[in-house]
């Protein structure tokens, strides 16, 4: 470089030999350091390996115990054990009383087999629709109309309502119908088919016509009922007007299955005609 006077050592060959410690154009003797003893060195680790795994016991104490003495009687953990003692025993007591319940049911069976209070429900069971029924009846079917719509209907002219399924079922259960089935469901006492749009609800599942009644019993009774009843004949009317589907069929053999669903009831009212009325216009007879 410019300005420099100092010659500069270059070697011809292998790694470069100028130190850049330098100064003055005098080498700078290198700088040794002493090396401990190999046993002090190994004195010295064993030292830090001892302090820290001190260290981590110590730790590891203070947050199990959390500020507290584990050999305490009012420790978490004495307490904790004692808890769920007596939780145990409170249970055992349970489970001992509902045994010995059980034991006295069981011992009060009757000769056919069943306690009374089974025979008591079985007795009620045709009554109250957990008994499938077998027998003659009639089946009704209700359709929408077809597409495309004769003059001069509204939408609400061409699609079976509530109200036409209410009249039904309630013109059946008049004439003394032993069960009846909306679809492929159980009416029962409980029952109300609800039209929410284009479909039918009935106790939580949904459908789309066409609608199949079907109900057990006397079939020249069951259609006179029909015949007779004021709300089926004005959807008759519509079925001949606009093209409603109205079918009625009387099979030998029907069967309608037991009720499988919640019995409990949230409200519940009496017709004033006589006690022909139900919970929703739809149910069996009250």
């Amino acid at each position: 470089m410019a300005g420099n006077s100092d010659p500069v050592d270059r070697p011809t060959t292998g790694r470069p030999t100028t130190d850049r410690t330098r100064r003055g154009g005098h080498r700078a003797a290198p700088r040794r350091t002493a090396r401990p003893p190999v046993r002090l060195v190994l004195r010295r680790s064993g030292v830090v390996c001892v302090l820290a795994s001190a260290g981590v016991l110590f730790a590891t104490s203070a947050q199990t115990s959390r500020g507290t003495d584990l050999r305490a009687e009012g420790g978490d953990l004495v307490a904790l054990v004692r808890q769920e003692s007596a939780r145990v025993a409170a249970a055992g007591t349970e489970v001992a009383r509902l045994r010995a319940e059980v034991d006295e049911l069981t011992s009060t069976r009757t000769a056919s087999g069943t306690t009374p209070e089974e025979a008591a429900a079985a007795g009620l069971a045709a009554a109250v629709g957990t008994a499938p029924v077998t027998g003659p009846g009639l089946v009704v079917t209700l359709d929408d109309a077809p597409r495309p719509a004769p003059p001069g209907a509204a939408p609400d002219d061409l699609v079976v309502h509530q109200q036409d399924v209410q009249a039904v079922v309630n013109a059946l259960w008049r004439a003394g119908a032993d069960a009846m089935t909306i679809m492929d469901q159980r009416v029962i006492a409980t029952s109300a088919p609800r039209c929410v749009g284009n479909v039918l609800v009935l106790q939580g599942r949904t459908y789309s016509p066409p609608y199949r009644i079907a109900a057990i019993g006397d079939p020249a009774a069951l259609r006179a009922a029909l015949e007779a009843d004021p709300a089926v004949a004005v959807y008759r009317e519509y079925v001949a007007a606009y093209g409603l589907g109205y079918d009625v069929t009387a099979p030998e053999q029907l069967t309608a299955p037991g009720y499988d669903g919640p019995l409990s009831l949230a409200h519940v009212r009496v017709a004033g005609d006589g006690g022909t009325g139900t919970t929703g216009g739809t149910g069996a007879p009250a």
